[in-house]
């Protein structure tokens, strides 16, 4: 399906794609003005594209001596100028990045770091201090060397130096661009369902999502500015939030948690940020914690990763007169499969495809309508790295890739998520949705988190458990909201169960995994 609305503007071209991320860097550089600015860091710092374009090719001079030609190598850092540098430094000397989630605990980076055979891993004396991190990267030092951007940066030699200078005005001399087909970053899945799994990006698939976006949703280098408080180990916060900005000309300006909503509302005013990427929890956080005008400089807010409650869609537009745009995506997409936009928001969906992808429903048990999606596009992965075959590309079946996801699609292309296969209990036969039991809790209770979970039941095959952090909680209110609102019985938990605090993952997403065990603790007790 191919964009009209905003596409008149920026159309999709296949031929900009066919780039390496770091060439695709310096033609910006180019384009938009060698003294723009281009990044702001979370301190204020501001560096212009030349800047950036001299901390790459310094730093990666130096990070040579470290690495070898076509080594993957993890990338340890919070969203900031420091994380954008690395990336870009190590994909200008044809090194391939591995963005690492830090919050993911040491068993599943020992497994991430297995699948992408890493030995070397850069991060920073300054943010393991002030994340308290010692104890993982202690956990991980049998596993991996660990390389300190300030350390490189004292031992910076004559050489590194002249590249810095050199190096945007005659990159030849310094590098060979890599091929757009060649791996460009690897990242990998959140490891909810089981081990994480590597995701091989080529530079063309980000490049092509990066279009596909631009494409979609009109951005102004003159008036627009994407603040991104996402982590950069999150295709999202790195694809949309770091790369589309300095592609596209438009000041990236970071946030390094998006756990601080009251520093993130006054960030946002003070910066006059014109888009917010967030996710359904963060921005009814920042929403809340704003005082009058903070967010006002919002245009709009694009999120992923969840589905977004109607109470945060009124709550925002009501405070802050913020339209939000629901997408849907996935880091094997690298990662925007959908989204609304600007005159074809329809709430309740995650909007249509991006340009120049395919898709395809594949039938479900016990599902009437739609079925399990699979996509297929120049943004779709080159394949996975697994633990249990170390630096060995799994090719993709004709390119297709099975989201795990059941949707429908209605006539004018819009998607709407039913729910994740793996997120649907079957209850006498019949398929309920978990996010169904979610969203009715939401509905009743819209200032706390909920989750839902299925257990085995000997009578009906499986029942429904809903964890709250809301202490009024109970199966009665969810009971008489589904009769009053038409939804089947069937969908009101079998017991509805207080917990202190819901768990969630360091991308936003709450993490199912805990939750299940959660659920089953609780439910034994």
């Amino acid at each position: 399906m191919t964009d009209t609305a905003a596409g008149q503007h920026h159309p999709f071209r296949l031929s900009e794609t066919k780039i390496d991320l770091f060439s695709a860097l310096l033609r910006a550089r180019r384009t938009f003005g060698k003294g723009e600015v281009a990044l702001v860091d979370g301190d204020g710092r501001k560096l212009t594209y030349t800047d950036l374009a001299r901390a790459c090719f310094g730093l990666g001079a130096a990070l040579k001596r470290h690495t070898k030609a076509g080594e993957t190598v993890g990338v340890m850092l919070p969203t900031g100028v420091g994380a954008i540098v690395v990336f870009y430094a190590l994909l200008a000397y044809g090194r391939i990045p591995a963005m690492l989630n830090f919050t993911a605990g040491s068993r599943n980076l020992k497994a991430a770091m297995k699948a992408g055979e890493i030995s070397k891993i850069i991060t920073a004396h300054q943010f393991i201090e002030l994340g308290a991190l010692e104890p993982l990267i202690a956990d991980l030092t049998d596993a991996a060397e660990f390389v300190y951007v300030e350390d490189v940066r004292e031992g910076l030699t004559t050489g590194n130096k002249i590249a810095a200078a050199l190096g945007p005005v005659m990159p030849a001399l310094f590098r060979r661009g890599a091929h757009h087909t060649k791996p460009g970053v690897v990242l990998f899945t959140s490891g909810t369902e089981g081990e994480p799994k590597g995701v091989v990006l080529s530079h063309q698939n980000i490049m092509a999502n990066v279009e596909q976006v631009r494409a979609h949703i009109e951005l102004d280098p003159k008036t627009d500015s994407v603040f991104n408080p996402l982590p950069t180990f999150h295709c999202f916060g790195l694809t949309v939030g770091a790369v589309l900005p300095l592609i596209s000309g438009v000041k990236a300006i970071c946030h390094p948690t998006p756990l601080q909503p009251k520093e993130i509302a006054k960030r946002v005013r003070k910066t006059g940020s014109t888009i917010l990427l967030a996710t359904d929890t963060f921005i009814s956080q920042y929403a809340r914690a704003g005082s009058e005008g903070d967010l006002s400089s919002v245009r709009l807010a694009v999120c992923g990763a969840e589905r977004v409650r109607d109470e945060t869609r009124a709550l925002v537009r009501k405070k802050f007169n913020i339209e939000i745009l629901e997408g849907y995506g996935a880091t094997e997409a690298a990662p925007v499969i959908a989204a609304n936009r600007v005159g074809a928001n329809k709430p309740g969906t995650v909007g249509q495809l991006m340009a120049e992808m395919e898709h395809d429903l594949q039938p479900v048990d016990g599902i009437e309508e739609g079925g399990r999606l699979r996509v297929r596009g120049p943004n779709v992965m080159q394949g996975y790295l697994r633990p249990s075959n170390p630096g060995v590309l799994e090719q993709m079946n004709e390119g297709w890739h099975d989201t795990g996801d059941i949707v429908s699609i209605d006539d004018e292309g819009f998607i709407r998520i039913l729910g994740r296969v793996k997120r649907f209990a079957k209850i006498g036969g019949e398929m309920v949705s978990l996010a169904v039991v979610e969203n009715c809790a939401s509905a009743i209770w819209p200032d706390n988190m909920h989750a839902a979970a299925a257990l085995p039941d000997p009578r009906k095959g499986e029942q429904i458990i809903l964890l709250s952090d809301a202490k009024e909680a109970n199966r009665d209110e969810v009971l008489t909201w589904c009769q009053n609102h038409g939804t089947p019985e069937i969908a009101v938990p079998r017991k509805v169960l207080f917990v202190e605090e819901i768990p969630v993952l360091g991308t936003g997403k709450l993490d199912y995994g805990t939750i299940q065990k959660l659920a089953e603790e609780l439910t034994a007790a």
